[in-house]
């Protein structure tokens, strides 16, 4: 690109492909801006020169998901984050989903970006991320690794935010399958205030059973871990004609399922985001599943997309 040509709005792309499978990798937020297999779209992405829709895609750290007033207390000292959904008072999806990501390595199937979050007011902490994307006859893997390159202890969480599409198939058609004994009920912010368990209720999905009008953006707890200790999410088409899994290893433990009721145009309930998280909603004021990484520590953890089920 010459240094003068305008910068696409989504940043400097890099591409993978391998098998049939390949996706696209930005510069804004370092996350996923498309995948397909052999031309086929399994993600509900966005244009080169498009503002990342909806957060379609993202990288979410040091939080997911949303913190009431954006105030929480760490180490016997209170912090408030910035207000970043200021519609409902949050502070939502982390500190790093905007940022400009670096280039670290690229081969034809594989690609490593990276940032390094400096301290700011709410998050007085430095961490250097990194994520390793590949695509292979298995679909797509992401592996992510986040350091604590600070000198004192701090909190922290991790997801991601890829909406997955079946072509062709409506959300209302889309059979959803989530190995999760629980879900946590909200209030009118989106803020979790109770739990409350699945088993024949609405909001069962522990066989696959169809969306139908369900309006979703739950998060599901308890889950049903497969012999490895991770656990995966499937999506299947009438017939089970289409299906796609996303997996997601042991390090997480609660499943966000957003059925993009709130997305406005074309994108309104035409794919499924199925976000793996670490821990659940506000977990830097409950505590819940949150992470401390002491000076030093590495977290790392790995989710993919698999076409078929």
């Amino acid at each position: 690109m010459d240094s003068r040509d305008p910068l696409p709005l989504s940043g400097a792309q890099w591409s993978i492909s391998a098998a049939g499978h390949e996706a696209v990798i930005v510069e804004v937020g370092g996350g996923l801006r498309a995948y397909r297999q052999d031309g086929v779209e399994h993600l509900d992405g966005y244009a080169t020169d498009e503002v990342c829709p909806g957060s379609a895609g993202q990288v979410l750290a040091p939080w997911p998901n949303r913190i009431r007033d954006g105030v929480y207390t760490f180490g016997g000292q209170s912090r408030q984050l910035n207000l970043t959904e200021p519609e409902r008072h949050n502070a939502i999806h982390g500190l790093v989903n905007w940022a400009s990501w670096h280039l670290i390595e690229q081969r034809p199937d594989e690609v490593t970006v990276g940032y390094d979050l400096l301290p700011q007011p709410g998050y007085p902490w430095p961490l250097r991320l990194r994520t390793r994307w590949s695509v292979g006859a298995d679909g797509l893997r992401a592996e992510h690794e986040v350091t604590n390159i600070g000198t004192e202890a701090v909190p922290f969480g991790f997801s991601v935010h890829p909406y997955l599409r079946l072509p062709g198939v409506p959300v209302e058609d889309i059979a959803l399958r989530v190995p999760a004994r629980t879900r946590l009920m909200l209030d009118g912010r989106l803020l979790p205030v109770g739990a409350a368990v699945v088993t024949g209720t609405e909001y069962d999905y522990t066989e696959p059973r169809r969306i139908g009008d369900a309006v979703l953006d739950l998060a599901f707890g308890q889950v049903a871990r497969d012999a490895d200790g991770g656990s995966s999410v499937t999506l299947t088409g009438p017939d089970n004609s289409a299906g796609l899994r996303i997996w997601a290893d042991d390090q997480f433990g609660w499943w966000q399922v957003f059925t993009g009721d709130t997305l406005t145009g074309e994108r309104f309930r035409r794919s499924v985001a199925v976000e793996p998280m670490t821990c659940p909603p506000d977990a830097f004021r409950s505590g819940r599943d949150l992470i401390t990484l002491s000076p030093g520590d590495i977290w790392r953890g790995s989710w993919g997309i698999r076409p078929g089920v």
